[in-house]
């Protein structure tokens, strides 16, 4: 499983048990996430994060986008949320993703490039 998979599944895993067990296996411990709607830092505050999301946008799946780069400890990736059945996405976000050197994620810069009005 790439790590973006392993960070969709994060933010689509509704069980808190399971999500934070996520979140620990993930990101560090002093990880940052930062995006329009949250700057957190913290297992806790991440987790707490996909849960509001989640509490946001009920019924919908976060699906990996089309684009996807990386280059040294960085990466970047769109992604898409959207109810299972929808034809097109509600929301897309772009993230930027810096990693440690253990290779678990370190820093989310987050974008929102779509959005419902």
């Amino acid at each position: 499983m790439t790590l973006i998979d392993r960070y969709i599944a994060a933010w689509n895993e509704t069980d808190d048990e399971a999500r934070a067990k996520a979140v620990a296996e993930l990101w560090t411990e002093d990880a940052t996430y930062t995006d329009p709607m949250a700057d957190v830092a913290g297992h806790e505050g991440i987790a707490a994060v996909i849960a509001g999301a989640q509490d946001l946008f009920p019924g919908c799946v976060f699906t990996a986008g089309e684009v996807f780069d990386t280059h040294h400890n960085l990466a970047r990736f769109t992604w898409h949320l959207a109810p299972t059945d929808a034809a097109e996405p509600m929301v897309v976000g772009f993230d930027v993703v810096e990693l440690a050197e253990d290779g678990r994620i370190r820093k989310v810069l987050g974008f929102l490039d779509k959005v419902p009005s």
